[in-house]
């Protein structure tokens, strides 16, 4: 594993593709944590970017930082609990897109492994029965000369769940530098991990709306 260097992206800046008076939806680039951490480095992230231009913006989920894609913010207190309820009570739909290590033998199917940190490598996930129940639904979209690009539905939002339970089926994320050796992480320029699109109800409303930003892969 890589120690972590945070150079966030400045291009670009905010990738807006939705906003209304109760939340925002951005893409969210490669490299650029959701929120901010400990260090004065990582005070730059979406939320604080979002909060420059709308400072009531709150956070609702995450995406891990080397992960691209669709994130839902808050802009009242109202519309954040409405959809962190979503989130907690899988009300959300979530379909990934991953550019795996390897050519994938089984179309379909679904990966049932619980999680759990690693206390001898945090902040880093493992497979443990005695862990949080995890479930993904995968699904074979392409298979390539020596990788995979697979499509990945969560049912459960563990930390690094995508990632863990790609490496258990033995093809891991090409550019994963948390649970990939040299070869994997030199493989590629940045995880290849992407949250095409979320699904969930609008708070005012409860109409089923949906976004969607395409995989670079």
């Amino acid at each position: 594993m890589q120690i972590f260097e945070y150079h966030p992206p400045a291009l670009p800046w905010l990738d807006i593709r939705y906003r209304d008076d109760e939340m925002i939806v951005i893409a969210k680039p490669s490299g650029l944590l959701s929120n901010p951490g400990m260090a004065e480095v990582t005070h730059d992230c979406a939320l604080t970017r979002l909060q420059k231009l709308y400072p009531e913006t709150i956070l609702v989920h995450r995406l891990d930082c080397a992960t691209s894609g669709i994130m839902v913010f808050a802009r009242h207190k109202k519309a954040e609990s409405h959809l962190k309820t979503q989130f907690q009570d899988r009300g959300t739909e979530k379909v990934y897109i991953a550019e795996v290590d390897g050519l994938m033998k089984q179309d379909a199917g679904q990966i049932n492994l619980a999680i759990a940190p690693d206390k001898e490598n945090r902040p880093l996930q493992k497979i443990d029965e005695t862990g949080k129940s995890a479930i993904t639904d995968f699904k074979v979209l392409e298979r390539r000369e020596n990788s995979t690009l697979v499509e990945l539905r969560p049912h459960t939002g563990r930390t690094h769940q995508l990632r863990v339970h790609m490496k258990a089926l033995g093809h891991i994320i090409l550019g994963d530098d948390f649970y990939g050796d040299a070869r994997i992480i030199n493989a590629r320029p940045r995880l290849c991990l992407h949250a095409q699109t979320l699904t969930f109800k609008k708070p005012s409303t409860a109409e089923q709306i949906s976004f969607t930003s395409k995989h670079p892969f």
